[in-house]
């Protein structure tokens, strides 16, 4: 117990959305996926080629097995086969896919890992192990949450993550902006990329507990109908064909065919990037994978943004 001297930061406590006996709390999903394969006991994982490479590198060096699999353009599995000592990595790609698609193909595996980094708000699937990403929805350093049955099992095998020390990119971004913070937050991504499995850091912790989840929620809700009236007549891909009003996505996923779009916003100051384009040089051209990660444009919806953005950023690209 320490009592007194100077003041720390005051943040709200008691509105942490994930809690409870079938939670785990770790420091990246990447980290929380291959949690996940233990819990199943499987040493062999089917993961999506459309996929984060730092989620394959982290279990490829936990000695994980790995199989991959390709998508068609409405994100099906299309040539997956999965033996009963195997897990498969199911992505609820952008956080717009409902719980009775995932539910839907989860229903035809048995050792079945949910990777929610994309989609926070979704509810756990039953019977699966259920990753999700904070990081990728709120201002914080590390953290991950997965929900499963006996989730929290193996936890006290792992150490404790602490971020404070390379944080300070959350505060720098409110005074200096993001042109003047983006050094310090890849430093902190290479402490995450340099961490084993770790438990979720106190501090990352203690914002989670603060939050306002259903102002999150209505204002991600928002955004997103008003980029679909803007963005769905030029947009070369359904965002409605999984989506229901239970969504709350990550980004509105707009695939548009010009190489040079990204170059004009960057210019304008709207920081977005290709998701995952590593892929180019690992998948075949006539591929789906290959399409959609050379024509993504994942459209900022989140919390901190409105109407103006969003038509802003429609004007650069009309």
């Amino acid at each position: 117990m320490e009592i007194g001297s100077f003041i720390e930061l005051e943040l709200k406590k008691g509105n942490e959305y994930y809690k409870g006996d079938n939670v785990a709390r770790l420091n990246s999903a990447r980290a929380g996926i291959y949690h996940a394969l233990r819990i199943l006991d499987c040493n062999t994982a089917n993961i999506p080629y459309y996929q984060c490479n730092t989620v394959r590198d982290f279990l490829l060096n936990k000695g994980i097995k790995i199989k991959y699999y390709h998508i068609d353009s409405g994100f099906n599995p299309i040539d997956l086969e999965v033996g009963d000592d195997e897990a498969v990595l199911l992505v609820n790609y952008y956080g717009i896919m409902s719980g009775a698609r995932m539910g839907e193909l989860a229903a035809g595996y048995k050792n079945v890992i949910i990777d929610n980094s994309q989609a926070f708000f979704a509810k756990p699937i039953d019977n699966c192990m259920n990753v999700y990403s904070p990081r990728k929805f709120f201002g914080v350093p590390d953290g991950c949450y997965v929900i499963g049955n006996n989730a929290n099992r193996l936890t006290g095998e792992y150490g404790q993550d602490y971020s404070s020390d390379t944080s300070l990119f959350l505060l720098k971004r409110i005074e200096a902006g993001c042109e003047k913070s983006y050094a310090d937050r890849m430093e902190n991504e290479k402490r995450i990329d340099r961490s084993d499995i770790l438990k979720m850091s106190g501090l990352t912790h203690a914002i989670l507990d603060g939050i306002d989840y259903q102002r999150v929620i209505a204002k991600r809700r928002e955004n997103f109908m008003l980029a679909k009236e803007l963005f769905d007549s030029v947009n070369k891909l359904d965002v409605s064909g999984y989506y229901d009003k239970d969504c709350i996505p990550m980004v509105y996923p707009l695939v548009y065919e010009d190489d040079g779009i990204m170059d004009i916003l960057h210019k304008n100051k709207i920081f977005q990037g290709r998701w995952w384009s590593y892929l180019l040089d690992e998948v075949k051209a006539e591929t789906f994978e290959y399409y959609i990660s050379r024509y993504i444009i994942p459209i900022t919806i989140d919390q901190r943004y409105g109407a103006d953005e969003l038509k802003f950023t429609r004007e650069l690209i009309k």
